[in-house]
C-alpha cells in the first residue's frame, strides 16, 4: 500500500523514537484491512539501529537467545504480526518477553499486531497499545492514484473516499469493483459502492458463520441509527434466543449498550446476510420497539418491506416533520430517502427526495446531499421542487465549489419559486455575488427587479466598503456571511409540519426584508439607512435558537460594528447548530466567531475557534469555508509573527479561492502574508504585496477588504521610505472611517496621516490617535502606534518621551503575543540606548518554556501529554511538517534531546508555577 506510505512512516519514526525512551513495547492494532502488517513493514524498514527479528509462534523459544544477543551486540527490533493466531503457551512466552524489555531495560523493541474486531488476549491485555486509525483524506487520495491504472475522476475519488471511511483494504477493494470507464468519471457508478461481495473481500473470513442471530440485529438496529452501538434491551426483545448465550466475539457490552469492536465487521455482517434475513431482523426490532409509531420502528418496518408502500412512505414522513420529534438530520435523511423509495408518485418521491437532500446536507453529507438532488432535479418534478433544489445545488456550492456557479443556482431557483421563496434565492445570489467580489452582481440580485443600480457602484464601493468585513486591525469581521448571511443557502433544522417538502427548503417565515434593506443600503453607502433594519434582524435573531437566524444576526451585528453581539449571536448559533446535530451550520458559526474575536482584538480566541472550525469544515466537506478558516489563521499567525503558519495557511485559502473564485478569501491571505512580513522588519516587500491590493487597477483586492488593508499599507510605505505612495489611499480610508462602523478606523486614520505628515503636524496626529484608541479595546493597535510613535520620537532625538513609547509598544505586544513586533519596539529601545525592562525572576529551574514562540508552546503542551506529531497536527489544524519543524526548534531551544525530557520539563515548570 504504497499511496500512503509517507504518513505511516512519519508515524513509525514517531513510534521508534518513542520505544527507544518508554520502554520499547507496542501492540499495534486496528479493525480488518486498516494495514498493521503493512505498519509493521514500514518500522522493519525504518529501524536502523540494529537487526530485525520476524518472529513465528513456532519460534517463541528462541525470544531469550535473541534478547540475550540484543544486549550484547546493540539494539533489535523484534516483529511479531498477528500475535492473536499464536497458541497460549506462545502468547504468554511473549508477554514474559514484554515484561522483560519494559521492565529492565534491555536494548529490543517489540512491535506486536492484534486485530481489533476481536478480544484482545488476555496475556497481551496489559501491553500500550498503539491503535492505527482510518487514513486521512490526502492519504487516502495517494492510495487511490496508485492502485488505479489511469486517471481517477475527482468527483469519482472523493465518493471512493467517502465510501471507504479510510479503511485501506476497503479502498483498494473499491477500486478495484470499478471499469476504467467508471473511474475516469466517462460511466456513472453503481448505485451502492460498498456492496457485500466487496465487503466479504476485505472482511475474509472472519465474519461469523451464522448470517443471523445477534450479531445482525445488533446491525440492523445500528444501521438505522447511523451509530455505532445499539439499545441493548431492544436487542434481546428482538432476539431473545440469545439472552442465554454468551456474548459473540465480535460485539462487547456496556452501559446498556451493544456494539461491533469493528466498525467495518459492523457494515460486512449487515451487507453480506441474505436479504430475507435482514428484513426479519428489521421486523424484528419493529415488533419488538416500546412505540410502535415512532420514527425508528417504521423505519424497521420500511426495511422489511419490499415494492411500493405509499401508507407507510406517509407515516415516516409525517414522523421526521412532527414537531415533537428530536431526530438528528442523519436519521432524517435516512428515513426521507426509504420514504421517497416506498412512494409511486413521481412529483411527492421527487419533494421527498428533495428533503431528504436537504437534511443530508445538514448532517455535513454533501456527497449524499447532491446524489439525491439529481433525483429531485427531473424534468417531471414540480417547478417548486426543481427550483427547491436549484437553491439546495447552490447552497452545496456557495459552501464548496465555484462560488459563480452557486449565484447562477441561486438565479435560476429564484425564477422557479414563488416570491417569498425567490426573494430568499436572491438573497443568496448576492452572498454569493459578494463571495466572489462582484459588487454589480451582488447589487443586482439585491434589487427588487434585479437589475444593476443607479448610484455609480465603484463610488459606493470605494466610499463604504462593509462593515461586516476584517478591521485594519487584523481583525477580519466576517466575510460573504457579515454582508449576506447566506440564509437562502442553509436549509432548515426540520421540515416543515404538513409533511411535504415545501417550494423552498428555508427557514420559516419571511426572507428577511431587513436583512436585504440593510445590505443594500450599506452597498451604497447609506449607512444611515442600513442603521435601523440591520438592528432589527440583530434583535430578532437573538430573540430566538434557530442556529440560521442566529448567523444572520450575527452578521448585521459586524455590519453594524457590534462586536459584543455578533460574538453573543455566534456562540449561540454554535449552540443550537451542536445541539440539533446541524454539522453543516458549525463550520459556518465558528467562521463568525472567530472573526468577532478577531474584530475585538482576541485573535487567540480567534485561532482557537478556526482550528476547531477547520476540523469541521473538513468533515462537512466545506472547502470554502475552510479556505475563510485558513484566511483567519494567517491573519492570527501574522499578529503572532510565525512565518511559517502564516505562509501555510494563507497557501490553503488561497488554493481554494483560485480554484473557486473566493476574492475574499484570496484578499484576506495576501494581507496576513504582507503584515507577516510588516512584522518581521520588511516594509519594502509589505509594500509590495500590498500595493496591488489597495491601489486602483484591476488587480485591486475585494471591494470590501482592500480598504481595510490600507493602513498596513501606508506603514509599509512609510517605513520603505515612499510615503507619497499612499497619499490617495488615505483619503479614501478617511471615507471609509468616517461611516463609523469600525471603532479602530479613526485612530488608524490619524496614525495613517501621522506617518505622512510633517514634523510640525505628526506629532500632535500621533497623540490624537492614542487618545481615540483609549476609547476602544484591542492592544495590538495601539501598540502599534506607540511603536511607530516611538521611532519617530527616536529620530528626533526625544529619547525620554520614546522609551515611554516604545516600552508602552512592547508591554502591548506581549500581552498579545505579537513576538515579532515586541522584538521591534525592544530593538528600538537598544537603539535609543536603553535595554527594556527585564521581565520579573523566575523561580530557579522555571520559566524555560517562556522562551519558546506560543506556536512551539502549543506543541510542546500536547507532546508533553503524549500525542504523536500527526495529533498535534490535527489538533492544530495543520501539517505534520510543520510540527515537525516547531519541535526540532523546541528541543533546539531547550537544549533537550528526546520527548522524555521534554515531559520532564514541563511537568516540573508547571510544578513551579511556570504557565505555558
Amino acid at each position: 500500500m504504497t499511496g500512503h506510505t509517507t504518513a505511516r512512516q512519519r508515524l513509525t519514526a514517531e513510534l521508534l523514537d518513542a520505544l527507544r525512551t518508554d520502554g520499547g513495547v507496542r501492540v499495534v492494532t486496528g479493525e480488518p484491512g486498516c494495514g498493521r502488517t503493512a505498519f509493521l513493514d514500514h518500522a522493519a524498514r525504518l529501524f536502523r539501529a540494529g537487526p530485525v527479528r520476524h518472529l513465528r509462534a513456532d519460534q517463541a523459544h528462541e525470544l531469550d537467545d535473541t534478547l540475550r544477543t540484543a544486549t550484547a551486540a546493540g539494539p533489535v527490533l523484534l516483529c511479531v504480526d498477528d500475535a492473536h493466531l499464536w497458541d497460549a503457551p506462545a502468547r504468554a512466552t511473549l508477554a514474559r518477553t514484554a515484561a522483560r524489555i519494559r521492565g529492565t531495560g534491555v536494548r529490543a523493541a517489540l512491535l506486536v499486531t492484534v486485530p481489533d474486531h476481536r478480544r484482545v488476549a488476555p496475556e497481551l491485555a496489559d501491553l500500550p497499545v498503539l491503535r492505527l486509525g482510518p487514513l486521512t483524506p490526502a492519504d487516502a487520495a495517494l492510495l487511490v492514484r496508485d492502485a488505479a491504472d489511469e486517471a481517477v475522476d475527482p468527483a469519482v475519488r472523493e465518493e471512493l473516499i467517502t465510501a471507504a471511511e479510510g479503511n485501506p483494504a476497503l479502498l483498494l477493494a473499491l477500486v478495484r469493483s470499478l471499469s476504467p470507464a467508471q473511474l475516469s468519471g466517462r460511466r456513472a457508478l453503481p448505485p451502492s459502492l460498498v456492496t457485500g461481495e466487496v465487503l466479504a473481500e476485505v472482511a475474509g473470513d472472519r465474519l461469523p458463520d451464522d448470517p443471523g442471530g445477534l450479531p445482525l440485529t445488533t446491525a440492523a438496529a445500528a444501521r438505522a441509527t447511523g451509530e455505532e452501538d445499539a439499545d441493548d434491551e431492544l436487542v434481546l426483545r428482538a432476539c431473545p434466543s440469545a439472552i442465554d448465550e454468551p456474548l459473540p466475539d465480535l460485539l462487547t457490552r456496556g452501559e446498556g449498550r451493544l456494539r461491533f469492536r469493528s466498525a467495518l465487521m459492523l457494515r460486512a455482517v449487515y451487507a453480506t446476510a441474505p436479504p430475507g434475513h435482514r428484513r426479519a431482523a428489521h421486523l424484528a426490532l419493529a415488533e419488538a420497539a416500546t412505540e410502535p409509531d415512532g420514527l425508528l420502528p417504521l423505519l424497521h418496518r420500511s426495511w422489511a418491506t419490499t415494492g411500493p408502500a405509499p401508507a407507510l412512505a406517509a407515516s415516516l414522513t409525517r414522523a421526521v416533520t412532527d414537531p415533537a420529534c428530536t431526530a438528528p438530520p442523519a436519521l432524517r435523511r435516512r428515513a426521507l430517502t426509504r420514504a421517497a423509495d416506498l412512494t409511486p408518485d413521481g412529483a411527492e418521491r421527487a419533494r421527498r427526495h428533495l428533503a431528504a437532500a436537504q437534511q443530508a446536507l445538514l448532517a455535513g453529507h454533501t456527497a449524499d446531499a447532491l446524489r439525491l438532488l439529481e433525483q429531485a432535479r427531473g424534468r417531471s418534478a414540480p417547478a417548486p421542487v426543481r427550483g427547491g433544489a436549484e437553491l439546495l445545488r447552490g447552497a452545496v456550492l456557495l459552501a464548496d465549489g465555484p462560488v459563480e456557479d452557486a449565484r447562477e443556482s441561486f438565479l435560476l431557483a429564484a425564477d422557479l419559486l414563488p416570491p417569498p421563496a425567490a426573494a430568499r434565492a436572491t438573497l443568496a445570489a448576492a452572498d454569493a455575488a459578494w463571495s466572489a467580489g462582484d459588487p454589480t452582481g451582488c447589487l443586482s440580485a439585491l434589487a427588487p427587479t434585479r437589475t444593476p443600480p443607479t448610484l455609480p457602484l465603484a463610488e459606493a464601493c470605494v466610499r463604504v466598503p462593509r462593515s461586516g468585513t476584517p478591521t485594519a486591525s487584523g481583525a477580519p469581521a466576517a466575510r460573504t456571511g457579515a454582508a449576506a448571511p447566506r440564509t437562502a443557502s442553509t436549509p432548515p433544522t426540520s421540515p416543515p409540519p404538513n409533511g411535504t417538502m415545501p417550494t423552498n427548503p428555508m427557514p420559516d417565515g419571511d426572507p428577511s426584508r431587513d436583512h436585504r434593506d440593510g445590505l443594500r443600503a450599506v452597498l451604497l453607502a447609506r449607512f444611515d439607512l442600513a442603521a435601523a433594519p440591520l438592528r432589527r434582524v440583530v434583535d430578532n435573531g437573538l430573540r430566538g435558537s434557530d442556529p440560521d437566524h442566529l448567523l444572520r444576526s450575527a452578521a448585521a451585528a459586524l455590519m453594524l460594528g457590534d462586536v459584543t453581539s455578533a460574538r453573543r449571536a455566534g456562540a449561540r448559533a454554535l449552540a443550537a447548530a451542536r445541539t440539533s446535530g446541524s454539522a453543516a451550520l458549525e463550520p459556518r458559526a465558528l467562521e463568525y466567531l472567530a472573526y468577532a474575536e478577531l474584530r475585538a482584538g482576541r485573535h487567540q480566541l480567534a485561532r482557537t475557534h478556526a482550528e476547531e472550525g477547520l476540523r469541521t469544515a473538513a468533515r462537512a466537506a466545506q472547502r470554502n469555508t475552510a479556505a475563510h478558516h485558513h484566511a483567519v489563521l494567517a491573519l492570527a499567525a501574522s499578529i503572532e509573527g510565525e512565518a511559517d503558519l502564516v505562509a501555510e495557511h494563507a497557501e490553503a485559502a488561497l488554493r481554494t479561492a483560485r480554484r473557486h473564485g473566493l476574492a475574499q478569501a484570496a484578499t484576506l491571505a495576501h494581507w496576513a502574508a504582507a503584515r507577516a512580513d510588516l512584522g518581521a522588519g520588511r516594509p519594502r516587500e509589505a509594500a509590495q504585496r500590498l500595493g496591488p491590493l489597495v491601489l486602483p487597477g484591476a488587480r485591486r483586492g475585494h471591494f470590501a477588504v482592500w480598504m481595510l488593508a490600507v493602513p498596513c499599507f501606508v506603514e509599509a510605505t512609510a517605513s520603505a521610505g515612499r510615503p507619497q505612495h499612499a497619499a490617495a489611499v488615505v483619503e479614501s480610508f478617511a471615507l471609509w472611517a468616517a461611516c463609523g462602523a469600525d471603532p479602530q478606523a479613526p485612530s488608524q486614520l490619524l496614525r495613517c496621516r501621522a506617518l505622512l505628515a510633517g514634523p510640525d503636524t505628526a506629532d500632535e496626529l500621533y497623540r490624537r490617535a492614542l487618545d481615540r484608541h483609549d476609547d476602544t479595546a484591542g492592544d495590538f493597535e495601539r501598540a502599534r502606534t506607540e511603536l511607530l510613535y516611538g521611532k519617530w520620537l527616536r529620530r528626533r532625538r526625544r529619547l525620554r518621551e520614546a522609551r515611554t513609547r516604545l516600552e508602552e509598544a512592547r508591554l502591548g505586544f506581549e500581552r498579545c503575543g505579537a513576538r515579532l513586533w515586541a522584538q521591534q519596539a525592544a530593538a528600538e529601545l537598544r537603539a535609543g540606548g536603553a535595554a527594556p525592562a527585564a521581565a520579573p525572576a523566575a523561580s530557579p529551574g522555571a520559566g524555560d518554556l517562556a522562551r519558546l514562540t506560543p506556536q512551539q508552546l502549543r506543541i510542546a503542551r500536547y507532546v508533553a501529554e503524549g500525542a504523536t506529531n500527526r495529533e498535534v497536527a490535527l489538533s492544530l489544524s495543520v501539517s505534520t511538517r510543520t510540527v515537525d519543524y516547531h519541535l526540532r526548534n523546541v528541543f533546539a531551544t531547550l537544549g533537550l534531546r528526546s520527548r522524555v525530557e521534554l515531559v520532564r520539563l514541563v511537568e516540573q515548570e508547571e510544578k513551579t508555577g511556570a504557565r505555558l
